[in-house]
């Protein structure tokens, strides 16, 4: 899952840098607390790239456990996957996450992950709890949607708008960014949303509505990075295209790495019906792992308090436990679809392959 955070802070020179990855050095345990036998042990977690914790809260961790954590980073969700399974006969790491429900049931078949019913999950959202095995469980979600640039609509006259279709008509042509659903995690979650709302049948199924937003010159990105921070007008590369492909967090994110420049965010969101794709992140432990029980305390330590109340402000989604607090720019900016697009990872899983060619033929060809 790509997310505004980590461009954002690479962009913005007058933010903090870019967000504090997980540290790799040991940190020595408190002089209060009794290293546990795993105190000589590195535990491996293997993430994609947008993944993100406060050095503090991991430190926490180390110090309860005597142990450093090492993160490896494995480029979108779909590569760092890949990764997992071709090293699965020699794991290259204890825990995995990035895993995503576009690509949950990919992860189950290759059957690399380990069962485990964390206490914690009795606390999460059934609905979240989307694997029945227990070998990935929910960590964080957000929702893909279509962003606005609201200076660029006010000048030419436009609101933003109030249906999929409408991104077909002449008002909108050649104004919108969408990313590659083969080589982007928002691009496919917006390419499902479109089938979820479209369907594949019918007297307008949903490759009739990509060969109008072709025909009306929508605009293909590689990757959300180039889309936002690149073609989008609303970003600070100033592009031709004022709506994107983003996320329905990107306005939040706005308003917080401006440090205080901005009291209200100059983008938006269009929520318009079937336009919004719930992803939902996991978390699962390797096969071949040789700490099994510290991996276990670390995925407890995922869903538990601490680190859930620190998902928002370091990655931009939503904590998993319904009892973690959000930051008052997620309450006043970030807002949640009345009803996000869905489809079940069985129903991903039998056809996003041939919905990935079928897109390539008919947008890109």
């Amino acid at each position: 899952m790509r997310r505004l955070i980590p461009l954002i802070a690479i962009v913005l020179l007058a933010a903090c840098g870019q967000p504090t990855a997980a540290p790799s050095a040991t940190v020595a345990p408190s002089p209060t607390v009794a290293p546990s036998p795993t105190a000589d042990k590195t535990l491996v977690v293997m993430a994609h790239d947008s993944f993100s914790v406060s050095e503090s809260v991991l430190a926490a961790f180390q110090q309860q456990y005597g142990v450093k954590v090492q993160v490896i980073k494995g480029g979108d969700a779909g590569a760092a996957l890949n990764k997992a399974i071709l090293s699965k006969d020699a794991p290259l790491a204890d825990v995995f996450f990035g895993v995503d429900n576009t690509f949950l049931s990919r992860a189950l078949a290759a059957d690399i992950f380990l069962p485990y019913a964390a206490p914690g999950l009795a606390k999460i959202p059934a609905d979240l709890r989307l694997d029945p095995s227990e070998r990935l469980l929910p960590v964080d979600y957000g929702y893909v949607t279509i962003n606005y640039d609201k200076a660029a609509l006010t000048q030419a006259n436009l609101a933003p708008p109030t249906a999929l279709e409408d991104l077909t008509k002449p008002a909108w042509k050649g104004k919108l960014v969408v990313e590659n659903p083969a080589t982007s995690s928002p691009g496919l979650a917006f390419l499902l949303a479109t089938i979820a709302h479209f369907g594949e049948t019918g007297a307008y199924p949903w490759k009739d509505y990509w060969r109008d937003l072709r025909a009306n010159d929508v605009f293909i990105s590689n990757d959300w990075t180039d889309a936002y921070y690149t073609q989008f007008s609303g970003s600070i590369g100033k592009g031709a295209y004022p709506l994107v492909v983003s996320y329905a967090t990107s306005p939040a994110a706005e308003v917080h790495f401006s440090e205080g420049k901005l009291t209200e965010p100059p983008t938006g969101n269009v929520l318009v019906p079937g336009g919004s794709f719930r992803q939902v992140e996991f978390v699962g432990i390797l096969k071949g792992t040789q700490k099994e029980d510290l991996a276990r305390q670390f995925v407890d330590f995922m869903l538990g308090p601490q680190f859930q109340a620190d998902i928002p402000l370091q990655m931009f989604v939503y904590p998993a436990l319904p009892s973690a607090p959000l930051p008052d720019v997620f309450t006043k900016f970030a807002q949640v679809p009345v009803q996000a697009t869905g489809l079940t990872p069985a129903q991903i899983d039998a056809g996003r392959e041939g919905w990935i060619k079928t897109w390539t033929e008919v947008v890109l060809r």
